[in-house]
């Protein structure tokens, strides 16, 4: 008997973690947060939007910046727990610090030394404008 799913299940929790992945070049950008409202918006306009946990309400992704994020695939896990959103990323960063990716410290397993391994594509300060 095979189970028919249509989805990722948001009854498990009202937040599921979203794998941000580039899909031209298959590089990790981000871990977010869908709730469904944030999913239904991302499937409907095909730009990506997630909950922000801080701020407790939808972040539709570049909003500030410009950086967004085109939807190309989206997948769910065997759980219908987690996404992995592929991704056109728009603006060259997807990290809020200014760095394509928001994995950009590396840690060496043997040491547990800690070494920044990414650029920066833009200036927090600048582009969010905080003091």
């Amino acid at each position: 008997m095979s189970e028919t799913v249509s989805g990722p299940d948001f009854s498990k929790s009202d937040l599921i973690p979203v794998i941000a992945q580039d899909a031209a070049n298959g590089d990790v950008l981000m871990l977010a947060y869908m709730n469904e409202e944030a999913y239904g918006e991302t499937l409907k306009t095909g730009r990506v939007c997630y909950y922000s946990r801080s701020r407790q309400k939808l972040w539709r992704k570049g909003e500030e910046s410009g950086n967004v994020q085109h939807l190309k695939e989206i997948f769910y896990d065997c759980d219908a727990d987690t996404l992995l959103a592929k991704v056109e990323q728009v603006g060259g960063a997807a990290c809020h610090e200014g760095y394509r990716s928001c994995f950009f410290t590396k840690i060496d397993p043997a040491t547990g030394n800690v070494e920044v391994i990414g650029e920066r594509v833009f200036d927090p300060a600048t582009v969010y404008k905080k003091s």
